[in-house]
């Protein structure tokens, strides 16, 4: 399939307000071409004054039409803006939406493991970076290139060597921008890039400020943020200078028509082949042909942005969606009957990369109502597994069942509410609590969401605060301890009322007290429900009815705890590892 050029996927982008667009270019060229007249007028008046004409009605009839006409050019130039730009906004939110309405269809995983603030720069600022190239480049160059060629073709009715002439200047100006623009798209990429990393670097350094602060970094974590401003700074120094002679010289020379036609049309006069009038008007007009080109130029890096803005654009709009059935995802409309939640993996494999297989044939089965553990070494593949049955990829190869469905038949709605997903870094929404915990179930009551926080372990320490229910989290939960923020997450959880449960050692890295309540919130949160253990700590599994090792992609073995320190010296080395000891046995 032959690849689109990025300017037909922006006119795409912008199918639905092409009549406004292409009726800004028609409004914006007659303006253009109402702003020549005054050239034309001025002209004639030169030419009558030549002639010793004492007839003030003719001064004044081409005056008159000389001002008419520009006021007619600026009203037309100023209607022409006001509805490109009413298109282009409605354009710019319809891209928008069409991203949000697109997101929840890509695989999940590959969401999350972009920072979001690659998101904000596409969908805000990439976006936004369209308003240019539709609302100004669109109408304003074409208009002006219009003008320009109608001075021009004007001019060969007028003396087809005197227009030749006119033009001379403004290629060798054109030679000079060709020169900026040869590696302008390559240096638009770079200073996108720059920007992301400052603006990483912006994001880690205020997000961090208290660990920072806490461990005496600021002077490293100062320093870090620093240079990506400089480097940035540097960047755009660089590249702005390297233009700075070509662009001038452009500027300059390209409007420089008079150096060919005031010489060469002074001896077409004198040798008699150009008669007065049309050499004084030829030398008006070609005062007038530099100038719309002259605006053109203006546009030209917008051209060079539109490949970096589609494409940036068209990597959530043509991004990979994930392979589910045709049914709905908003709204839920097709949900299938699930009478049992049993999970049946057969042969499962899987890679962030095609071409990268992580996950190697894992067969494994998972009955309802039981609590199962996946553990092995940093990097094994356990969580992986454990959030493709959550539905965050597609896998390659295989088949994952739930309940007898397979997961690709069900309805991407209905598979995200058979889940709930409990992790030691759980996101929360910068709005009061009583919303947090609220989007575990949207339809819940002020009554249900409180019954919920009692049995979490929220409802104490929120009605400690001086809004309670009400009290705005902040940025990521940024105003809540990291205990307080667990508890708000499993509370949601608990609204869900999922019937399978992951939990990503959920009790990782908080305190002794909190640990204490959140096992206790925790408990109710798995009662009757299918669990999934992601362990790093094996001394929180060891109850666990079914224990299943993962080892570079592949499951080695499984069991209950005692089987597997018997038989399996890979689990019982982690085992020891885990509580200090060291003892002998037999390999998997």
């Amino acid at each position: 399939m032959k690849q689109k050029s990025p300017a037909t996927i922006l006119w795409e982008l912008a199918k639905k307000e092409h009549s406004k667009l292409k009726t800004s270019v028609f409004i914006a060229s007659i303006g253009v071409i109402a702003g020549i007249v005054p050239y034309i007028a001025a002209s004639r008046i030169l030419v009558e004054l030549l002639k010793g004409n004492e007839d003030f009605k003719i001064y004044s009839l081409w005056l008159g039409i000389g001002l008419l006409s520009y006021i007619l050019k600026s009203f037309l130039y100023s209607m022409a803006l006001s509805v490109s730009h009413k298109a282009t906004f409605s354009v710019l939110k319809d891209v928008r939406l069409r991203m949000l309405e697109k997101l929840p269809k890509m695989p999940l995983g590959e969401i999350i493991s972009v920072p979001s603030g690659n998101f904000k720069q596409i969908i805000v600022d990439q976006v936004e970076s369209m308003e240019k190239p539709l609302a100004h480049l669109l109408p304003e160059m074409t208009s002006n290139l219009l003008g320009s060629l109608s001075i021009f073709i004007y001019l060969l009715f007028l003396d087809w060597r005197m227009a030749l002439l006119s033009l001379v200047s403004i290629p060798v100006g054109m030679l000079f921008m060709g020169l900026v623009m040869k590696n302008y798209a390559v240096q638009y990429e770079g200073s996108v890039k720059v920007n992301r990393e400052m603006n990483s670097a912006i994001i880690e350094y205020v997000n961090g400020i208290e660990v920072i602060k806490t461990f005496n970094q600021d002077k490293r974590s100062y320093a870090k943020y620093k240079d990506k401003v400089i480097a940035n700074a540097r960047y755009f120094y660089e590249w702005m200078k390297s233009c700075q002679l070509p662009v001038s010289l452009s500027k300059n020379i390209s409007p420089t028509t008079m150096i060919t036609v005031l010489p060469f049309g002074w001896y077409f006069y004198i040798s008699g082949s150009l008669s007065a009038e049309v050499f004084i008007s030829v030398i008006i007009l070609s005062l007038g042909i530099a100038g719309p080109l002259l605006e053109t130029i203006n546009f030209v890096d917008g051209l060079a942005k539109i490949g970096t803005i589609a494409n940036s654009i068209n990597l959530i709009l043509e991004g990979k969606e994930q392979k589910h059935s045709d049914r709905e995802v908003y709204p839920w409309t097709h949900a299938m009957t699930m009478k049992q939640y049993n999970i049946d993996l057969q042969n499962v494999k899987f890679g962030y990369e095609e071409e990268k297989e992580i996950l190697h044939g894992i067969s494994l089965n998972i009955k309802e109502g039981t609590t199962v553990a996946f553990v092995g070494p940093s990097g094994s593949g356990k969580s992986t597994l454990a959030k493709l049955i959550a539905g965050y990829w597609d896998i390659m190869e295989g088949n994952i069942n739930i309940g007898g469905h397979n997961l690709k038949e069900i309805p991407l709605k209905q598979l995200y509410s058979l889940t709930a997903f409990v992790s030691q870094d759980n996101f929360l929404f910068n709005e009061s609590i009583r919303e947090n915990i609220r989007m575990g179930n949207l339809s819940a009551s002020d009554e249900e969401v409180e019954d919920i926080a009692r049995k979490s372990g929220c409802h104490d320490f929120i009605m400690k605060m001086e809004h309670g229910y009400d009290t705005v989290v902040g940025s990521s939960g940024s105003h809540v301890s990291g205990g307080e923020r667990q508890r708000i997450s499993i509370a949601r959880a608990m609204l869900k009322n999922a019937p399978i449960v992951i939990l990503d050692e959920a009790t990782s890295y908080i305190d002794p007290e909190n640990e204490v309540i959140i096992k206790q919130a925790l408990s109710k949160l798995i009662k009757d429900k299918t669990v999934i253990i992601i362990a790093h700590r094996l001394s929180t599994i060891t109850d666990a009815e079914q224990i299943f090792l993962i080892e570079n992609g592949e499951l080695v073995s499984y069991g209950k705890h005692d089987e597997l320190l018997e038989g399996c010296e890979l689990y019982r080395n982690m085992w020891n590892a885990h509580i200090g000891t060291k003892d002998g046995g037999m390999k998997c």
